[in-house]
């Protein structure tokens, strides 16, 4: 997408959140970040796989994607319940650790090498594993993190290509599913 498609989406967008009085929630109107316009980056200090990255690298050792979707940003806490002996009237509801949801990721499929397949690939199809922060950045109309969330220890459990049909004049979408220990929102 470029940047001038780019900034007049962010206007628009800017220009609903302002007029819909159902999206402020006080005199003093909250800015409201769309979803349209973020980057996803793999820290690839972290990946290990030596010549594999080399050339895909930043300056500051990271890979950074295009995706046209990213979903899978949650966490829920489960609970336990515990019945106390004697006492019939209520349960206990203890919490149990966080259960976080694979992050799944969908792109355009390229006919070009991508090393992130290479990744997935080594992990899927050789079983080895090289684990990453994936960092997901919601940017603002100046291309700044508005918020930040990574996802620790990440590696490809999933990678899927959407059904081809001589039917329908469409790109093919390239979908890759992470697991990962835990996520943290930074900003």
């Amino acid at each position: 997408m470029s940047q001038r498609v780019c900034h007049r989406l962010w206007a628009m967008a800017s220009l609903l959140c302002s007029t819909n009085n159902f999206l402020t929630m006080s005199h003093k109107a909250d800015k409201y970040v769309p979803a349209f316009h973020f980057e996803v980056t793999f820290l690839s200090v972290a990946l290990g796989l030596g010549g594999m990255l080399e050339h895909a690298a930043n300056e500051d050792g990271s890979i950074g994607m295009a995706f046209s979707e990213v979903s899978g940003i949650s966490a829920e806490l489960q609970t336990e319940e515990v019945v106390e002996g004697g006492n019939n009237s209520f349960t206990y509801r203890l919490p149990k650790p966080a259960k976080y949801n694979n992050l799944v990721l969908k792109r355009a499929l390229s006919s070009t090498p991508s090393v992130l397949v290479r990744w997935a690939n080594e992990a899927i199809n050789n079983f080895n594993f090289h684990p990453c922060t994936a960092v997901v950045s919601l940017l603002n109309e100046r291309h700044a993190p508005v918020k930040v969330w990574t996802f620790n220890n990440a590696y490809p459990v999933r990678i899927e290509v959407s059904p081809l049909d001589a039917n329908k004049n469409e790109l093919v979408i390239e979908t890759l599913e992470l697991a990962y220990n835990y996520s943290k929102r930074i900003l």
